[in-house]
Formats: C-alpha cells, sequence, structure tokens
C-alpha cells in the first residue's frame, strides 16, 4: 500500500480523504491535540484495521469524532444536561465525552462497553472531512501502541507509512496534548483522563468533579476501562526520565554534574545556551505554557531512540510534569536530592515520633491533621466550597461542627464529598508547603494515599502497632474512655492497608526511647540522602 499526504489546503484533500474514510479505508487526520488514525466509526472492518495498524490492545475504547454538537443525539441516548453544557462551554475542543451508545455503533468501536467517547475537534479541515464522509470517525492517536504520540504528519508517516491509506498534513498540532475525558454516564461526572480542558474548566461548568483511580494510579491489567488513556501505558521514550525543577543555574549545575555520553536533555528554549556539549532539545519557551504541550510530544519523539541512555526534562515551575500516566519519573532536586518522606499509619500508631525526629534532623514536619484543622478555621475558599455542598454548615464563615457531622457520618456519599474537598484543600496547602522542595521534610497523614499527598513524597513509611499499644496511647493522650479508642481503632484501616502501600514498615512494638531510635537510624540510612 502506498500511503498518500493529502496537504490540507488542496481542494481535493477534504473529499478524497472523505470518500477513503466511507469505503472503509484509514485516514491520519489533524486535530488540535494529536493526529489521530481515522476510520468509519460505524464500520467494524474499518475498525479493525486501527487496532492493526496501531498495534492497539482490543480492549481499549476508541473516541468517535464528530463534526458537530448536533451529532451527539445521534449517537447517544439518555443525554443528561451536563453533556449539552459542556459541548456549549468546549465544543469544538479537545475534550471527550462518556455517554450510553446507541445499539448500531459496533463493539469493536466501545470495545464492547454500552458507552461510547465523543469528540468534536478544533480543527475545521478534519470537521469538514467528517460532514462529507457523512459517519462519525473513530480515531486514537496515530503513533503505534506505546510509542509519543504524533503532533506532525511526517511522525505519522514515520509510523504508518505502507500502512494506511493517506495522510492529512494540516501542519504541527498546536496543543500537543490530548483530549481531556470526562464520564457522564454516572450519578456524578467522572474524570478518566487529564488533557486539554483543566479539571478546574470542567468543575466551573459541572459543579461537581471525581476523579478516576486511573488518573493517579497503574490499575489492574483485568481492568474494563470506558476511555483510552485509562489502563495502558502511553507516550513513553524507550529511555528512563528524570524531571528536574527548581532555578535555572542550579538545574543545570545538577544535570552538567550527572551527566554522561547517550544522555539527552529537554529544557526550554531560554536555556539551550546552559546546555552546550549536553545534546540540548528544546521543547519551547518557559514563559509560553502552550508552546510547551505543543512541542512536548514531538520532542519526546526525537528522544525515543535506542542511542539514548536518560533524559533530563526541565520541568516548569507549577508545571505538568512531561507525561501523562508513566511511573518511572523519579524527580530530582538541583544541586542535591530532596528527601520527601510520607509518613501513614492508624491512630496512636507512633506517626508522630517520626514527624518529630525529621524536625530533630533539621528537615519540615508537616502534619496534615493540624494543618486540616486550620484550614477549616482560616481557609475562606475551603469553607465557600463547603457550604456549596452543605447549605447551612458555615454561618457568618465559621464552620459548624456539629451540623456538618450530622449530614456526613450518617451518608457515606456525602462523607465522600466531604473528604474530596476537605484532601484537595489539603494537597493543595501541603505542596505550597514544600515549594521550593527542601533537602528533607516529612508528610503525616493517615488519608496519604486517598488525599494524594503520596505523589509529593520520594518514599513512604507505614508506621504500625499492636491495637493493645495503641488503645493505651489514644486513652492517655485524648482523655478517652477504652470503648471510645477501640471504636475509633476498627473505623480505620487496617495494617495491611498501610503496608502494601508503603515503600518502608516501621513496626512501633518497643517503648517510646526505643522507637525513636528506630526512627533516627531510618532516616540516617535512607539511599539517596544523607544527614549533614
Amino acid at each position: 500500500m502506498e500511503t498518500r499526504i493529502l496537504p490540507a489546503q488542496a481542494p481535493e484533500t477534504i473529499p478524497t480523504a472523505a470518500e477513503i474514510l466511507r469505503a472503509g479505508g484509514l485516514v491520519a487526520l489533524p486535530t488540535e491535540t494529536v493526529y489521530g488514525l481515522g476510520a468509519n466509526g460505524l464500520d467494524e472492518h474499518a475498525v479493525a484495521k486501527i487496532f492493526l495498524a496501531k498495534g492497539r490492545p482490543q480492549d481499549n475504547p476508541l473516541i468517535l469524532h464528530v463534526a458537530a454538537p448536533e451529532q451527539i443525539d445521534q449517537l447517544c441516548h439518555s443525554v443528561p444536561e451536563a453533556a449539552y453544557a459542556l459541548a456549549k462551554a468546549f465544543w469544538p475542543g479537545p475534550l471527550t465525552m462518556v455517554l450510553p451508545a446507541r445499539a448500531f455503533i459496533p463493539r469493536a468501536t466501545t470495545a464492547g462497553l454500552p458507552t461510547v467517547a465523543l469528540r468534536c475537534p478544533d480543527n475545521a479541515v478534519t470537521r469538514e472531512i467528517i460532514r462529507q464522509a457523512g459517519v462519525p470517525v473513530a480515531a486514537p492517536s496515530a503513533n503505534l501502541s506505546g510509542k509519543p504520540s504524533t503532533t506532525t504528519a511526517a511522525h505519522v508517516y514515520a509510523d504508518h507509512n505502507g500502512r494506511i491509506d493517506a495522510i492529512v498534513d494540516g501542519g504541527p498540532c498546536r496543543v500537543g496534548v490530548e483530549s481531556t475525558i470526562v464520564d457522564l454516564t454516572e450519578s456524578r461526572p467522572r474524570l478518566l483522563r487529564p488533557g486539554g480542558v483543566t479539571p478546574e474548566q470542567l468543575t466551573a461548568v459541572l459543579g461537581d468533579l471525581t476523579v478516576d483511580k486511573a488518573v493517579t494510579a497503574q490499575i489492574d491489567k483485568d481492568a474494563v476501562v470506558k476511555a483510552p488513556g485509562m489502563k495502558y501505558r502511553h507516550y513513553a521514550p524507550q529511555a528512563p526520565v528524570t524531571i528536574v525543577a527548581g532555578e535555572r543555574e542550579q538545574a543545570a549545575a545538577f544535570i552538567r554534574r550527572n551527566f554522561v555520553p547517550g544522555d539527552r536533555v529537554l529544557c526550554f528554549q531560554e536555556e539551550l545556551p546552559l546546555y552546550a556539549g549536553c545534546a540540548p532539545l528544546a521543547y519551547g519557551s518557559e514563559a509560553d505554557a502552550a508552546t510547551l504541550s505543543a512541542g512536548l510530544f514531538a520532542a519526546l519523539r526525537e528522544l525515543d531512540d535506542p542511542a539514548v541512555h536518560q533524559i533530563y526534562a526541565r520541568c516548569p515551575v507549577g508545571g505538568a510534569e512531561p507525561t501523562e500516566k508513566s511511573r518511572c519519573f523519579p524527580h530530582s532536586k538541583p544541586g542535591g536530592i530532596s528527601m520527601i518522606i510520607g509518613i501513614t499509619g492508624g491512630t496512636g500508631c507512633g506517626k508522630t515520633t517520626l514527624l518529630e525526629v525529621v524536625r530533630e534532623l533539621g528537615g519540615v514536619g508537616l502534619d496534615c491533621d493540624r494543618i486540616y484543622h486550620e484550614l477549616l478555621e482560616t481557609d475562606p475558599t475551603l469553607l465557600a466550597r463547603i457550604a456549596r455542598r452543605f447549605p447551612g454548615t458555615v454561618e457568618q464563615g465559621t464552620l459548624q461542627r456539629k451540623k456538618l457531622g450530622s449530614l456526613v457520618f450518617a451518608d457515606p456519599a456525602a462523607l465522600e464529598d466531604l473528604n474530596r474537598i476537605t484532601h484537595q484543600a489539603v494537597y493543595s496547602k501541603v505542596a505550597a508547603l514544600l515549594t521550593p522542595p527542601p533537602d528533607l521534610a516529612a508528610i503525616d497523614a493517615i488519608a496519604l494515599f486517598e488525599s494524594g499527598l503520596y505523589k509529593l513524597c520520594r518514599v513512604t513509611v507505614a508506621v504500625t502497632a499492636p491495637r493493645e499499644a495503641r488503645l493505651q496511647r489514644i486513652m492517655a493522650r485524648d482523655g478517652v474512655p477504652r470503648e471510645y479508642a477501640l471504636q475509633r481503632v476498627r473505623a480505620q484501616q487496617d495494617d495491611a492497608f498501610f503496608t502494601q502501600r508503603c515503600d518502608y514498615t516501621l513496626e512501633n512494638d518497643s517503648d517510646s526511647n526505643a522507637f525513636r531510635k528506630k526512627c533516627l537510624a531510618f532516616c540516617r540510612t535512607l539511599e539517596g540522602w544523607e544527614h549533614k
């Protein structure tokens, strides 16, 4: 097969591409995010060609691209009002919505699910091709599965020359990251994949948004997923990547100190002179987030080379890390290692002892329980969010704790909503307190994993203790009877919950002095950090 290159502005391109799609062929199409590998989404034989060309797993659903919002009702049923509101706000654009699929949509397109993912791309040529084809176009990113996404026609040609019918060359994609995916088939909207539309933008329209666990953690290989990008490793070059944040001079000194032949540096345009001799590659301007997004995948594709052994990537301050899903990106602190320890475990286990030892060693110790209570007293944004979700619980800027407790403790869904609101506030506060990253810090949080705080940590530690010892500590510390202390212990996660998720476990099975010594020895032997 000869793969044709069709210039987007050529008069014959749109009708030619539309005819190829109607005939069951494959056409790579430009969008504002990345190039998509398109086929007639209603033709299961054409859809099968996508999976074959990409090497894509059959249980990974495809996104159907439409020419206009009016096609939502043609392809979906039981459409909630939220879908129309999102379409009005973000279509055409980098937003994909998961909705109940009509019965005629092939199972090959939906991966056998009763739902379908829809998007209206912000590219006039591609929308007109879809309109003239007269069918919705199934179009995952046009890269081979596992490789960085394609943001130019040349990228597509490199992956698919001789494998697909045509490529519509619309120039470089201006966004460079894939669409945000939100599920609207449940009682509450759920973010399935981050992308070009931010959670804050979604919440402004929806008023509510939960985040699927696939966004923050790798899910089980046997899990059934509703959208692409949730299950399989995406967009990673072959070489390991170390993200380096911080001031440019310090970052450059750190990278140059560790650089060896075969390494590459991914940096900002303004920093190229700092990396002479280090094979630097710029992916955009530090002052312009749009150029960073647009240039990211193109840069990753250039670095996706067996000759590259290690990549050092500069990360903008407060910016997203340059991948969506990869869990293999260790964080580095310019000039040395930033050791942030996440401490978790049940009440009465002795987490505070480890936190105090970190402080004694000159580190920053953050008690998330204390931060949580301080925010409830002083943070007007948090109180406003609580008041919106639980009307009447905030009066004249003061939280009415008993009233809030009566609402949430009898309703698991309400308690989940409260935790979501407060976890986000605590996370933001802790992240701010750790910017710039100190040499040594510890975060003490029972909800270290539920809140996402573990993502700020280099290592995580579960502190455990025998039940009787915990009960005695709670009774002595809080002045409560044994039965109340027992209720608190029973209401929390068991030790296995913490130990299975953490990198280390410290068992507090001795007196306080002995455990303190154990904590001190632990801190001093952590790999990559040396107390001076």
